[in-house]
């Protein structure tokens, strides 16, 4: 790419989530047909845009544990290494042209005008990236083991030791770094290009971090750890619709205390890192921010738990001030959620979640069904943690489909005879609400072959990609048309 394409704006201008109508897709990286920033990346773009969807919502972007959660991140700062594309590093000028594509992540043959740029990303983003290189290098130096795990030195950061990793390990060091580069220009290329067609980019920020991560090694005194860096208690959520036994995360809790008397600097520095990287931004487990559920650590099951007031207001409001008064995001407000909740929501007028898939279960109260929606909010069918909604139709007996026809047919005039998950996306896009968000699965009619994730389940999960073609032409101008017809193609856009 020339400088001058690269001096084009990496984002759109602001615009507040579900305050205009579009309609987007559910992606994740993982699952584009390569899985990475590149070509297949761009084909996406390409075809969001004739496809009229406006929106690109994936999940999180960093370095994952050999489970590939997404949510267990090694890093709430670094990118994912298995993003990197090998082919556009390949086509990249910046090499010396011999030099494979395997070496080149590693800045092997990197000419001196991309030495020079990486030595200012690595003096730019120091504040994280330290840590994380030095974390990565002793991770393997211990054999992929925890850093609770490691001798007490590394352990507790002594800066002896620190600085002897740093001074018998610098090549590596500088190394892991440099790849951190190369991911995040192909990233912003591709937001460049994402900004070229009017396509913003929604994230996702896991309110929780992985206790075995960069940010708990790094910044222990944040954290509900004793004096050996093991956790108090850990996060989970109770028993649910998901789980009879509620989710275990495992997580280690914030100590709240001391994050309030540095002004929440941890926050502050990683919802900063977030708007660098996408246009909107969804927190996973809003409810969290208003209370956690706090569960002692040796407890095997999320069953015996408790709620724990959180300083959410205090945490928004900074992080309101640091972004001067723009709040990008949204709650994802789903599970047990009190009316402290709702008021934390509304206080800083975010836009909530509506999942359809949840809307057909109880009576007429049933917060998801569609007479309830709201415009500031964002209508679903599913989200990762659900079947796909052929799946879930599928499971269903036939007076649960009776009762989710009679209502759509009530309520939105959908017709009974539509198939799913037809007659899902139907009323999605139909819904009054501002956003719109389907996802992959759903378009193209999958099957539960296509699910992202089984919460409470360890195995199997965060695999499944798209096959090559699938995403073509035919399924983009049947995809617009719907969106037109529901008045989702925001005036000046694609």
């Amino acid at each position: 790419m020339s400088d001058q394409e690269r001096e084009e704006p990496v984002a759109l201008p602001f615009e507040a989530p579900a305050r205009v109508r579009r309609a987007g897709l559910l992606l994740p990286v993982f699952s584009l047909h390569r899985g990475t920033f590149g070509q297949a990346a761009r084909n996406l773009l390409s075809f969001l845009e004739q496809a009229g969807l406006t929106v690109w919502q994936m999940l999180p972007l960093g370095p994952t544990h050999a489970d590939g959660s997404p949510y267990q991140s090694l890093s709430s700062f670094a990118l994912n290494p298995e993003f990197l594309d090998t082919d556009d590093l390949c086509s990249e000028s910046g090499f010396q042209a011999d030099v494979p594509a395997d070496q080149r992540r590693y800045g092997v043959g990197a000419s001196a005008e991309l030495e020079a740029s990486f030595d200012r990303y690595r003096e730019e983003e120091s504040a994280w990236l330290d840590d994380y290189t030095l974390f990565v290098v002793a991770k393997e130096l211990e054999g992929g083991t925890g850093w609770l795990d490691w001798p007490r030195p590394l352990r507790s950061r002594q800066p002896e030791a620190l600085a002897d990793l740093a001074y018998q390990h610098a090549a590596r060091l500088r190394a892991i770094a440099f790849e951190q580069f190369l991911l995040d220009r192909q990233w912003r290329d591709l937001r460049r290009e994402a900004c070229r067609r009017g396509i913003r980019l929604f994230g996702d920020l896991p309110i929780f971090v992985a206790g075995d991560s960069a940010d708990v090694w790094a910044h222990q005194d944040q954290f509900q750890l004793d004096e050996e860096g093991q956790p108090l208690a850990v996060a989970g959520v109770p028993p649910d619709y998901f789980s009879d036994t509620g989710q275990r995360w495992g997580n280690p809790l914030f100590d709240y205390d001391r994050m309030a008397r540095d002004g929440y600097a941890w926050w502050q520095s990683r919802f900063a890192r977030h708007l660098e990287l996408y246009d909107w931004v969804r927190i996973d487990h809003f409810r969290g921010l208003a209370a956690y559920w706090a569960i002692d650590a040796s407890a095997d099951t999320a069953v015996e738990g408790e709620w724990v007031p959180a300083p959410g207001e205090e945490i928004l409001d900074v992080l309101m001030r640091s972004a001067e008064g723009h709040l990008p995001l949204v709650a994802e407000d789903l599970g047990v959620i009190t009316p402290d909740v709702v008021a934390l929501r509304e206080r800083f007028n975010l836009p909530g979640m509506k999942i359809l898939q949840f809307a057909f279960d109880g009576g007429e109260d049933n917060a998801y069904r569609p007479e309830h929606h709201v415009s500031g909010s964002v209508v679903y069918t599913g989200t990762h943690d659900n079947d796909t909604t052929a799946g879930w139709w599928e499971s269903l007996g036939e007076p649960a489909r009776s009762r989710v026809r009679q209502v759509l047919e009530q309520q939105q005039g959908i017709d009974a005879t539509m198939p799913m998950p037809d007659a899902l996306v139907e009323s999605a896009l139909g819904s009054v609400a501002n956003l719109t968000v389907v996802p992959v699965a759903d378009f193209l009619g999958l099957g539960s072959e296509a699910r992202i994730n089984v919460p409470g389940t360890t195995e199997g999960n965060w695999r499944w990609r798209l096959g090559a073609g699938e995403l073509d032409q035919t399924l983009a101008q049947r995809i617009r048309g719907r969106v037109e017809a529901h008045g989702r193609l925001p005036d000046g856009s694609i």
